[in-house]
């Protein structure tokens, strides 16, 4: 499985939002963080936002919620075009019933942790996912400063995914930058949310360019 790089387009402009998806054609996802202002201290878009910008975005969408009761709610952002739909473990009551369900539906399924949430309780449950979201900031606002301390669980995360030979992604979420990128890669991320760092530059194209290229140079060198 090679590098991921998923553009947040929580830094777009929210006018144009079918604009700024073509920005990031070069990318391999469009990832849209849905908050509900109860789960995390914030409101961005909802489910008919969602359907809209799936029939209007050049790549896919990696949908991650940050809403409370995900077990209603998550299957709805499935059927609504998202290729791909991680959900919090703090926020679901059933996690595996709930991942089966939206692979039933037919989407990818990620399970997303909070900086201070450990991966232990999952190692168990990795098969039942196809990606873990290790969260570098606490989740609910853009531009923060990434988390030297959530490294050591990216690489936990890491080894319990090898040890359990399921074909599990790690994506992170927070402060991924240039700066950045390079040392969680090495860790054993594969899948990188950039937000402001993407948008925020002068050459969209160029700087998912750029972030690849060092993703996959400290993935080989590690």
């Amino acid at each position: 499985m090679g590098i991921l790089i998923n553009p947040s387009i929580l830094s777009a402009d929210f006018a144009n939002l079918e604009r700024d998806l073509g920005a990031i054609a070069r990318a391999d996802y469009a990832h849209v963080d849905v908050m509900d202002n109860h789960f995390v201290p914030n409101l961005t878009i909802g489910l008919p936002v969602v359907t809209r910008l799936a029939e209007v975005s050049p790549v896919p969408l990696d949908v991650h919620l940050m809403i409370d009761d995900a077990d209603r709610w998550a299957p709805a952002f499935a059927e609504a075009g998202a290729a791909s739909v991680t959900f919090h473990l703090e926020a679901a009551s059933a996690p595996v019933r709930l991942a089966r369900e939206l692979r039933r539906i037919g989407v990818k399924v990620g399970v997303a942790l909070r900086p201070g949430t450990a991966v232990e309780p999952l190692v168990d449950l990795l098969p039942e996912f196809d990606m873990v979201l290790v969260m570098t900031v606490e989740p609910g606002f853009g531009g923060q400063s990434f988390i030297e301390g959530t490294l050591p669980k990216i690489r936990r995360t890491r080894a319990a995914i090898t040890a359990s030979g399921a074909p599990v992604r790690v994506q992170v979420d927070g402060g991924v930058s240039r700066a950045t990128i390079g040392t969680i890669a090495a860790a054993g991320a594969d899948v990188f949310v950039a937000g402001s760092a993407v948008y925020g530059a002068p050459d969209i194209p160029a700087e998912i360019d750029a972030l690849r290229a060092l993703a996959e140079a400290a993935s080989r060198s590690s």
